[in-house]
């Protein structure tokens, strides 16, 4: 079978497609043929080396994959052959091996996929889906003003519709680019404000007319974090979930206290039980099925072109999932 695979890290020419052995499901198994493979930013940061966790070399990357099942191993009976599944492989100690023709997998692993969802967008659901949702949960936004960094990727283009249905008083969705801002307006958002400009915090400062942000959910990181600080209201939250890129200094940590504000980390894999994961997973399909949530992707890539894809991303010129097809 075919797979995608790097044995240094470095930029996206790292990726190479390779031949290897089709798996053999074991005790307890099953074979899924993938038709949709998602693609994470952290991923880009590994194959970087950048990413808190330096994984093995040779690699072939992949933790969210949707597919059909092929075959059974000893002692299966279900999800039956044929039966359309999400594979969220993150969850269940496989941290890598998904950008394949066909991966092995543990049958109390999956998840059945309904029929009126496609695998592109079951696979927009796992990480960046979950994500938002455990967002909206930690950090309520009923009533409230709430700040939406990176919305128009794949998890704040998904959190701008959950805060939205959870109640959130006003829903302002910062992006890079007139098509990004454009696209957070068609999802929901109350204000669009493009971050890129030099004066958005004034920007955003006239639009609320002497207000503030109660919530801001940061997937940025870096020194964005404390630009947006200014416009947090007295008592707000900062929900900080950008994967390690934290760049407050102990004056800034201070600053919020004296103002009594409060930062409140976020990571998905410690939230995530085996039951619950598949509540959760079952209730985004069918929000996207009753229309009550839209799945923007962003990109669809052959196999073949994992490096372009790669590079998509990294030079964040994407929108939405984007995910790579066999």
């Amino acid at each position: 079978m075919k797979a995608i695979q790097y044995r240094s890290f470095g930029s996206p020419e790292v990726l190479e497609l390779i031949d290897m052995p089709k798996p053999v499901p074991a005790h307890g198994e099953v074979l899924v043929r993938v038709g949709a493979i998602g693609l994470n930013f952290f991923e880009v940061l590994m194959r970087q080396d950048r990413y808190a966790v330096k994984p093995g070399l040779p690699m072939v990357p992949g933790v969210e994959v949707a597919g059909i099942v092929e075959a059974q191993g000893e002692g299966v009976k279900t999800p039956a052959v044929g039966t359309r599944v999400a594979v969220p492989m993150f969850a269940f100690g496989r941290g890598a091996g998904g950008c394949a023709e066909y991966v092995a997998i543990d049958a109390d692993a999956l998840v059945p996929i309904p029929g009126d969802v496609s695998f592109e967008v079951a696979t927009a659901l796992m990480i960046q889906g979950l994500t938002a949702l455990h967002l909206v949960r930690q950090s309520n936004p009923q009533g409230k003003t709430v700040l939406v960094t990176a919305a128009a990727g794949g998890v704040g283009s998904l959190l701008i519709q959950l805060a939205r249905e959870a109640g959130a008083k006003t829903v302002i969705a910062l992006a890079g680019g007139s098509e990004k801002v454009a696209l957070t307006r068609s999802l929901g958002a109350d204000l669009a404000i493009d971050y890129k400009a030099a004066d958005w915090q004034s920007e955003l400062g006239q639009h609320l007319a002497g207000g503030s942000v109660e919530t801001i959910y940061d997937m940025v990181g870096g020194s964005f974090t404390k630009s947006a600080l200014g416009v947090l209201a007295q008592g707000g939250e900062l929900v900080f979930g950008a994967m390690g890129r934290f760049e407050l200094e102990a004056a800034d940590v201070e600053q919020m206290l004296s103002g009594n504000q409060s930062l409140r980390g976020f990571a998905l894999l410690p939230l995530l039980t085996p039951s619950a994961l598949k509540t959760d997973l079952g209730d985004l399909f069918r929000r996207v099925e009753d229309g009550r949530l839209k799945v923007h992707l962003g990109g669809r890539f052959p196999l073949e072109q994992a490096a372009e894809a790669h590079r998509a991303m990294e030079t964040r010129s994407t929108t939405g999932k984007i995910v790579l097809v066999p």
